[in-house]
């Protein structure tokens, strides 16, 4: 074994399509004498996805195709397939007569399944699999309670998370250390098309860049306006965020190298960036440490929320046709680019719960469908947060008034005329709420309400009272339960 543990691995991307600083694939090349290296588009998440046109599906499919030619610049190259990944890793370490394989953590619950399945296959055939802490600078039961116990409210973790943190969990992986370990695919083979796995290209590539130069490209210019990140955040019609998202979930960027960027800038741009990287961490340990919030509340009693669910309404906050303009914008973004500024995320989430009284879940669905930046953990404790039923969420008797929420964030109404053109000539002191607009004006700016673009679908003041009304029923319930006499 000339000193090494294995003679030959395999190394799986999934999450970490990146050749530097990946822990998993330095763990592989530091361990094994050759290391062979493979990306498979899983049959399992692409055959049930409903949109053949899947942007998501394009990012990875460009980025996969930026990977095979850097690890062909290295002398290596990457197996790329279309199968199911619980079978065709087994497969695969047989065909390649390997004694491990190597993959990063995932954490979602379908993964972990999957993962679970791969390694008793592996385990049968004499073949370890090893797993590492990669998409996370701290994971599942790293960071606890001086009880010992997984923290349920952010500020109180983000206070424990920095303590923590030391150069340690910094050190980017260097792979290009052992790089010489690397082998070269068993045959020649080039990407498969989008179009040979049954997709078709989208309009993911005049959206974002995709790959390692993509996210290094967008990391470079985030840097030069991060001092104002704080300030600029909240204003979707403004360029004030990093747009890494979608890089982070597919881990064409490194966290560590983000988190690192972050502590040396030293000012209070970059410490409300960190702490957003922070909250990624704590939405990824919820995830792992209470895994019923996949399909439950976080909080049991709100389980018991007597949602409307009224399909109408929920057609036409999707369609982004609810006759208030912020919502309405924010999903036809959504819809048009698989991206929504996060300020609007927890604008329509409130929206969507508390004034149309639809469960969150079917938010939470749409979202899941729709983000190119999809991620469980994430995605779950967003909605979960904006509906009052997760952990450190919005109190419940706070609730979003959309067209306030819109005066402050888009006072212009810049973002709202850019995604909802009807409403273009609509005077900056309407367009918030275009139906106060007097009839005549309403004619002279070519958008009649009600005709061109639709009335409210629901009327805000009456829908926060059923809202309150119907929280408060689940908040008393338990309270009255246990005062009741037993026997």
């Amino acid at each position: 074994m000339s000193g090494n543990l294995y003679d030959r691995a395999l190394f799986w991307f999934r999450r970490d399509l990146r050749d530097y600083d990946n822990a998993a694939l330095y763990h592989a090349l530091k361990s094994a004498a050759q290391v062979h290296c493979v990306f498979i588009f899983d049959r399992e998440i692409l055959d049930v996805l409903p949109d053949k046109r899947d942007r998501r599906v394009d990012f990875i499919w460009r980025s996969v195709t930026e990977l095979d030619a850097a690890l062909r610049k290295r002398g290596s190259g990457l197996m790329v397939r279309h199968a199911v990944a619980r079978e065709e890793i087994p497969r695969l370490a047989r065909e390649l007569a390997v004694d491990a394989v190597f993959a990063n953590h995932d954490y979602e619950p379908q993964a972990l399944h999957r993962d679970a399945d791969v390694k008793m296959q592996l385990q049968r055939a004499g073949v370890a699999f090893q797993t590492a802490k990669d998409q996370v600078i701290f994971e599942r039961d790293e960071v606890l309670t001086q009880m010992g116990r997984p923290f349920t409210v952010f500020t109180p973790y983000k206070n424990a998370w920095l303590r923590k943190l030391d150069d340690f969990f910094l050190k980017p992986y260097p792979v290009e250390r052992y790089q010489t370990h690397l082998a070269k695919p068993p045959k020649a083979a080039a990407v498969p098309r989008l179009q040979e796995m049954g997709f078709e290209p989208t309009n993911i590539g005049d959206l974002l860049p995709a790959g390692m130069s993509g996210a290094q490209k967008l990391f470079a210019d985030f840097r030069n306006h991060i001092v104002d990140y704080k300030e600029a955040r909240d204003f979707p019609a403004v360029k004030g965020v990093s747009y890494l998202s979608v890089h982070q979930r597919f881990g064409t960027v490194s966290i560590r190298e983000l988190a690192r960027a972050a502590l040396a800038e030293q000012n209070p741009g970059a410490d409300t960036w960190l702490a957003e990287l922070i909250w990624r961490d704590f939405y990824f340990q919820i995830l792992s440490n209470f895994p019923h919030v996949v399909d439950r509340a976080f909080q049991p009693e709100y389980d018991a929320l007597a949602w409307e669910n009224d399909a109408a309404r929920f057609t036409a906050w999707c369609q982004g046709r609810t006759g208030y303009p912020i919502i309405d914008a924010a999903m036809r973004q959504i819809n048009q680019t698989g991206y929504m500024h996060n300020r609007l995320r927890m604008i329509v989430a409130s929206f969507l719960a508390k004034d149309l009284l639809i469960d969150w879940r079917w938010g939470e669905k749409y979202f899941a469908d729709h983000l190119n930046d999809f991620d469980l953990a994430a995605n779950n404790g967003g909605w979960q947060w904006a509906a009052s039923t997760g952990c450190d969420a919005q109190p419940y008797f706070r609730i979003f008034n959309p067209v306030t929420q819109s005066e402050k964030f888009d006072p212009q109404g810049k973002f709202i005329r850019r995604y909802v053109p009807e409403l273009a000539r609509v005077p900056d002191r309407y367009i918030h709420a275009p139906w106060n607009l007097p009839g005549l004006d309403q004619q002279a700016a070519g958008v009649v309400i009600g005709r061109d673009y639709p009335s409210p679908i629901v009327d805000h003041t009456v829908q926060r009272e059923k809202a309150l009304a119907m929280y408060k029923v689940v908040k008393q319930e338990p309270a009255a339960m246990a005062a009741k006499p037993r026997g």
